[in-house]
């Protein structure tokens, strides 16, 4: 926690934020935008920390990947495709096992008396994670709208890529999302943020802060955990840091973390979760 201290010299008071070691000086007079400056001042505390690590895992990633044949390396990203794509269906509540989407996904085998629906969804995402993977260009508007569009087009065509304009509330949470006549203008801040801030704050603080960010724009109708998660693995692999699988039983944890950042309006409640178990997922790189 952050205090705010008040210190006596002769005939003058000074003021000092601390936090266990760290101390910032403020000044003789207690500033207006104090909470914003506790903000910085605790991110700075945090980025020590992770900035070190980060690096490290980076540094020995992309050594490790320069030495991968490359059927190593396809394989190891099938492996991470088939993870990936059950876990993030699953969390948004699809019934295909992890065996089922295994076999799905490297086998061809359809599972037996499961949703229709949640195999072809699971087979769309596999491929759109894909040609995540091979893009080009920077990431924009129009590439959320290609991937929402690639992943539901043939189960819910009716929204598939198309920016919502009504409101929409999530059952169970009381995450605060934009009105829908303010959703398509957000959005467009939201990738003119990114593309300012890409060369300026550490890649994997980028791709956390870019997923909760879109997950409060909530900008589809449905699908937009799915899309999300895409973005931050997109964000991740372009800047050459291993991509992250948030996990099904990780999901309360991952709900909690950005609905307490959306309700405080306080992103470091989000990084702090993300970097957690980003860097324990990592850690055999440190």
């Amino acid at each position: 926690m952050v205090t705010l201290v008040a210190r006596r010299r002769g005939n003058g008071t000074y003021h000092y934020l601390k936090h266990h070691t760290h101390e910032l000086y403020l000044g003789t007079k207690v500033p207006k935008n104090l909470d914003e400056r506790k903000k910085i001042f605790m991110i700075s505390i945090y980025r020590e920390d992770w900035h070190s690590k980060l690096k490290k895992i980076q540094k020995r990633f992309i050594e490790n990947r320069k030495k991968m044949p490359k059927s190593v390396m396809e394989q190891e990203l099938k492996d991470f495709a088939i993870v990936f794509t059950y876990h993030t269906q699953k969390i948004e509540g699809s019934s295909l096992t992890r065996l089922d989407t295994e076999r799905l996904l490297r086998d061809g085998i359809t599972p037996f008396n499961k949703p229709k629906s949640d195999m072809v969804e699971a087979e769309l995402a596999e491929q759109t994670f894909f040609e995540m993977l091979k893009h080009e260009r920077l990431i924009s508007f129009d590439t959320v709208r290609y991937w929402h569009t690639r992943m539901f087009n043939k189960t819910k065509p009716d929204l598939a890529g198309q920016i919502r304009d009504y409101d929409v509330h999530v059952h169970g949470s009381k995450t605060q999302f934009p009105p829908g006549d303010k959703t398509h203008d957000i959005l467009r801040d939201f990738f003119s943020w990114y593309h300012k801030m890409q060369h300026t704050i550490n890649p994997v603080e980028l791709a956390a802060l870019a997923h909760l960010k879109f997950e409060s724009i909530h900008p589809f109708g449905d699908g937009n955990g799915r899309v999300g998660r895409l973005l931050m693995n997109c964000i991740l692999d372009e800047k050459k840091y291993p991509m992250l699988n948030i996990s099904y039983i990780q999901r309360f944890q991952y709900y909690k973390a950005l609905e307490k950042s959306n309700l405080e309006d306080n992103e470091i409640l989000f990084l702090q979760w993300f970097m957690r178990i980003y860097i324990n997922a990592n850690k055999h790189w440190l």
